[in-house]
C-alpha cells in the first residue's frame, strides 16, 4: 500500500510545476527540465487523484449496499460499480508504484558492449561472432548506430573479442540485462561424429559515460605506448601508436591499437576505461543497497550463466526468468529479441515492486 502522503506530495508537486510553468517567470535553464517533470507527472496525475479518493468512493457505495431501503436495481448497480472501483484501484496502485520506483540514471545512456569468446576454443570464437552479428541486426532494426571500438579475430574466422559503442535512444535500459555468460549447444563444423558441443561467450554491457559524468585524475593513470601488432605477432605499424592505459588505484587496464593514431587510440581507450570505472562504482553502490535481498536478474555479474542457445532443438532459454523461445533462428536474426527483453524488463519491475512499500 502506498502512503497517502506520498500521493499527496505528487499531486502537490504537479500543481506547483503547473503554476511555475504558466507564470512565465521560470529560469530558462530550468524550463526544459521542469517541463519534462511536469509532462511525466501528467501521465499519472489522474491515477493519483483516483487513488486518494478510493476510500471515500468505496464507503459511499458500501453505504448503499448496507442500506435496507435500497431497491434491487440500485443494489446491483452499486455492486457492479464497487467491483469496477476495486479493479481500477489495483491498476492505479500498480501504475503509481512503477512511477515511484527508483530511476536508474544510466538507463537513458548509450552503451558499450564487450563480447569475448569463453570456454570452447575456436567454436567459442564463432559463437562470439554470432552474438555480435545478432546485436548488429538488432541495432539495424532499431535504427541504432553501432561503431566498433576494437576487434580481435580468431583463426577460424570468429571473434576472440569485440568492443563496440551503440548509440540511440534508451540503449542501456534495453541491453543491460544481456551481461553474463551466453552458452551455445550445437554440432561444430569440425565435428565428424555429430556430437553436440557446449561453448560459451561472455557479454558485458556498460553505460557509456562522458567526462562530465566521471572525472578521472591524470595522476591516477599510467599510460604506456607500444607498437601495434597483428595476427601472429607481425608488426602492422611502424610507429608506437598502440596505447595501454592503467588506472592505478583500481588496477583496471585497457589496451587500444586499432587506430593508426596514438591520440585516437588513447581517446577510445579512455572511453572504455570511463565506462568500466563508472560500472565498478555502480556495482559497489548496488551491492550496498541489495545486501538484504538478491535480485534474480543481474546486470553486472559476468560469471553468471544467463542464457542457452540450443541449436539441435532450435530454442533459446533465459535461465533467470525460465523463459524458452522455440525460435532460435529468428532470435539470432534479431526478430524475437524484443520478446525476450520485454519479459526480462517485466520480471525486473515485478521484483522491484515486491520490495516497495512492503
Amino acid at each position: 500500500m502506498i502512503p497517502n502522503k506520498t500521493i499527496k506530495d505528487l499531486i502537490g508537486k504537479h500543481s506547483n510545476l503547473e503554476r511555475e510553468l504558466s507564470s512565465g517567470n521560470i529560469d530558462k535553464k530550468l524550463f526544459a527540465e521542469k517541463s519534462k517533470e511536469y509532462s511525466d507527472l501528467n501521465e499519472i496525475i489522474d491515477n493519483a487523484k483516483k487513488y486518494l479518493s478510493f476510500e471515500n468512493d468505496k464507503n459511499e457505495l458500501e453505504k448503499i449496499l448496507n442500506d435496507q431501503n435500497s431497491d434491487n436495481e440500485l443494489l446491483k448497480m452499486a455492486e457492479v460499480e464497487l467491483k469496477d472501483l476495486e479493479t481500477q484501484h489495483k491498476k492505479n496502485e500498480k501504475k503509481l508504484k512503477l512511477f515511484l520506483l527508483p530511476k536508474d540514471e544510466a538507463d537513458k545512456k548509450n552503451a558499450i558492449i564487450e563480447i569475448r569468446a569463453g570456454t570452447g576454443g575456436l567454436e567459442a570464437s564463432l559463437f562470439a561472432s554470432d552474438l555480435f552479428k545478432m546485436y548488429e541486426k538488432v541495432s539495424n532494426k532499431k535504427k541504432w548506430f553501432l561503431e566498433i571500438i576494437s576487434i580481435s579475430k580468431s583463426d577460424a574466422g570468429g571473434l576472440k573479442e569485440v568492443i563496440a559503442s551503440i548509440k540511440g535512444t534508451n540503449i542501456y535500459s534495453t541491453l543491460k540485462y544481456e551481461s553474463g555468460v551466453h552458452r551455445v549447444q550445437r554440432v561444430p563444423d569440425t565435428e565428424t561424429q555429430g556430437r553436440v558441443h557446449t561453448s560459451a561467450a561472455t557479454v558485458a554491457v556498460l553505460p557509456e559515460v562522458e567526462e562530465v559524468d566521471l572525472k578521472i585524475n591524470e595522476s591516477d593513470l599510467r599510460i604506456d605506448v607500444f607498437r601495434a601488432g597483428g595476427p601472429g605477432g607481425q608488426s602492422v605499424n611502424t610507429t608506437d601508436s598502440a596505447v595501454r592505459i592503467t588506472h592505478v588505484p583500481t588496477g583496471i587496464s585497457v589496451s587500444q591499437q586499432d587506430e593508426k593514431s596514438q591520440h585516437k587510440n588513447k581517446s577510445k581507450g579512455l572511453k572504455i576505461l570511463r565506462a568500466r570505472l563508472y560500472e565498478l562504482e555502480r556495482s559497489r553502490i548496488d551491492l550496498e543497497r541489495s545486501k538484504d535481498r538478491k535480485s534474480k536478474i543481474g546486470t553486472g555479474d559476468r560469471s553468471e550463466r544467463i542464457r542457452t542457445y540450443n541449436f539441435p532443438q532450435g530454442r533459446v532459454t533465459d535461465h533467470r526468468i525460465n523463459l524458452t523461445l522455440h525460435k532460435l533462428d529468428e532470435f539470432l536474426e534479431g526478430e524475437a529479441f524484443d520478446e525476450m527483453i520485454e519479459s526480462l524488463l517485466l520480471k525486473a519491475q515485478e521484483e522491484s515492486l515486491s520490495n516497495l512499500y512492503q
